[in-house]
């Protein structure tokens, strides 16, 4: 009974020391650029050795993937929590994400020319953010057609777009109930409706 018991105890173990590591590697990513950020200073952060995180990852940009997707799955998880056709709920919803997100989606925005990794987490993360506006705001997108449809989308990812929250809360340094008031008045004002 013993050899199952240590076998599951080994796995999530090992499930543990992924987590720190991909954990290490976003924080890390945050503080430098990707070319600044070795394998060497994500074991040391993580509290691993080298050959460690090489026997789970195997080289920088396994562990990317695995940093990315793990990102990628709990974005696309918390951003479905917002309810279609609750204007204030998905802002909301939306600023969550930011605050938790953005300084690295800034980052990765800022180096996704240099290196492909990057930029196919970038363009996964702003196919995630358009299929979202579709979601909270089909509503309004069905009652238009061709051309007008295209406008309205594309005026709703704009004003929900991080870089829009670097605006208001990093640039200018409204408040999040600021920086959220005025993200919700403009989404008012291209839908036509009173601001909530």
């Amino acid at each position: 009974m013993s050899r199952p018991y240590k076998m599951t105890a080994r796995a999530a173990a090992a499930e543990r020391t992924a987590q720190q590591l991909i954990a290490a590697t976003q924080a890390l990513f945050v503080e430098r650029p990707f070319h600044e950020l070795t394998l060497e200073l994500v074991a040391e952060r993580a509290g691993v050795t080298l050959q460690t995180l090489l026997r789970r990852f195997g080289s920088k940009s396994g562990l990317l993937a695995a940093a990315a997707a793990d990102g990628q799955a709990r974005v696309e998880a918390q951003r479905q929590e917002a309810t279609p056709g609750d204007t204030p709920g998905a802002i909301a919803n939306l600023f969550d994400h930011y605050e938790a997100w953005a300084d690295v989606a800034l980052r990765l925005l800022a180096q996704e020319d240099s290196l492909e990794e990057i930029a196919a987490i970038t363009r996964r993360g702003r196919a995630t953010h358009v299929a979202w506006i579709e979601r909270v705001f089909t509503a309004d997108l069905t009652l238009r057609r061709g051309r007008a449809r295209a406008v309205l989308r594309g005026q709703l990812v704009a004003v929900c777009d991080v870089y829009v929250w670097k605006i208001l809360r990093r640039d200018l340094a409204l408040s999040r109930a600021e920086a959220e008031r005025a993200v919700r008045g403009t989404v008012a004002g291209i839908l036509g409706t009173a601001s909530e």
